[in-house]
């Protein structure tokens, strides 16, 4: 079985506590065979998890809720309502005139997003469920808490 430990360096004062640590784990683990020691920055991506988390949920409100599009109140799918509270999370939106007239929003993808602003956007969408009423469905539900402590 592996077993992997990450030690986390944030300040420069952490770094020699942090080895002798790590000296210690290396000594306990080498007695069972060779261990590998990696350095490397934090992964701060958004998880897959998550993704598979946001998508019950844009669903959940397309099926109970209605967006005004061109003035009019319309079922609108899920890809809509992405959009819609992913350029709600930003605090300004950059703005270009379509090829035939009209406005794009830029620059607002979620694939760029790091956990703790996912976590932010996820926790948009539950508040504006929360104002709608929206009946959350079980894979929307599932593992709520673990976002909320991505954010904290």
């Amino acid at each position: 079985m592996t077993k992997e430990i990450a030690l986390r360096i944030d300040r420069q004062v952490d770094i020699v506590p942090r080895l002798t640590q790590a000296e210690v784990l290396i000594g306990k683990g080498i007695q069972a065979g060779p261990v590998e020691v990696i350095v490397r920055r934090p992964n701060d991506k958004r998880t897959l998890d998550q993704n598979k988390k946001l998508w019950p949920m844009l669903s959940d409100v397309a099926r109970q809720c209605t967006l005004i599009v061109d003035g009019e109140s319309v079922k609108a799918p899920a890809e809509d309502w992405k959009e819609v509270f992913t350029n709600a999370l930003r605090k300004h939106q950059r703005v270009a005139k379509g090829l035939d007239g009209g406005l794009v929003f830029l620059g607002a993808r979620t694939s760029r997003m790091k956990k703790a602003e996912f976590a932010e956007l996820i926790e948009l969408i539950y508040a504006y469920g929360a104002e709608q009423n929206i009946r959350w469905s079980e894979p929307a539900l599932k593992a709520y808490q673990d976002y909320r402590e991505v954010a904290a």
